[in-house]
């Protein structure tokens, strides 16, 4: 069993994205973690904003029969996937840690992921994952989200019925 750290995202029909994959999640994995859901702006893209949240769960699933377990989730939810890279999500999973293991995999797998820098993933795995250490700076991630330039931002939390 490896500690997986996931970002979770959705800016359409959000609330019920986020619950049914906290639901297959709880259902595929048992115990699992969530953050809350907090909104966040688009980034990259002008779009509409996104509810963002994070997960911590115990996987036994290796790093890519993970990452391809979550992107069947994504697409059991119509996630689109032939438009730009950056744009508007039914559903979005990545996992940004997994365990202490530094990977750059096919396609866009890269654990850490370097989205680790945008508050709409820090805050997120900070909240459930404070002692948790990021294994390229080798830090805490409550002590990089005290240090992050929008650490002291107020961010809506929304509430979704049966999340987390």
């Amino acid at each position: 069993m490896t500690l997986a750290l996931l970002s979770l995202g959705s800016n359409q029909d959000a609330e019920r994205h986020l619950a049914a994959a906290r639901e297959a999640l709880a259902a595929r994995f048992g115990d699992v973690v969530f953050s809350a859901a907090y909104v966040f702006p688009a980034v990259g893209f002008d779009g509409p904003d996104f509810l963002n949240a994070g997960a911590y769960l115990q996987s036994d699933l290796d790093v890519f029969a993970l990452n391809d377990w979550l992107h069947a989730l994504e697409d059991a939810h119509h996630r689109d996937r032939s438009g730009p890279r950056f744009g508007d999500r039914t559903l979005d999973i990545d996992i940004v840690y997994f365990g202490d293991h530094v990977i750059s995999g096919p396609g866009h797998l890269q654990i850490p992921r370097s989205d680790i820098k945008h508050a709409f993933v820090l805050k997120p795995l900070a909240e459930i994952a404070p002692e948790f250490i990021d294994p390229v700076r080798e830090l805490p991630l409550a002590e990089m989200w005290r240090a992050h330039p929008d650490y002291m931002r107020p961010y809506e939390v929304r509430m979704i019925a049966g999340y987390p």
